[in-house]
């Protein structure tokens, strides 16, 4: 399998809310449109530092990761942050981290999605093309 990368959009959910509460206006509320590696063997939603602070994302605690190297790290995780991929949605914290977006296993069953290794890309579960589902037991 080669690399898979899909472009999500990644929202400040406290803008969001601000927003519904009329706060704000549609467009005070921080998105970006982000090119992001896909990875089912990752576990989370893995931002850099830079996106953090283009989103305004707070710091709600620290946590220590373990690496594909086996190393460990004191890892910031911020959010709550939206991600949107075609039809989907999910909300997720994200550890912030490295120079690239990861989406990882845990969102992705969120959205509902799969990764299309034949034409490498993300694709909506064709068995739930219309709307996410999960399984709950």
């Amino acid at each position: 399998m080669g690399i898979v990368y899909a472009e999500l959009i990644l929202t400040n959910i406290e803008d969001m809310g601000l927003l519904r509460r009329g706060y704000l206006k549609e467009e005070q509320v921080r998105k970006m449109k982000v090119n992001s590696l896909v990875d089912s063997g990752a576990y989370m939603l893995v931002i850099p530092d830079h996106v953090k602070l283009q989103l305004g994302l707070e710091v709600v605690e620290q946590r220590e990761v373990e690496l594909a190297d086996g190393k460990t790290n004191l890892c910031d995780v911020a959010g709550p942050v939206e991600i949107r991929f075609a039809n989907r949605r999910a909300v997720s914290n994200a550890f912030v981290m490295g120079n690239e977006v990861l989406l990882g296993a845990i969102p992705m069953e969120e959205l509902d999605v799969v990764i299309d290794t034949r034409n490498q890309k993300l694709m909506v579960n064709p068995e739930n093309p219309t709307m996410p589902k999960m399984k709950i037991k």
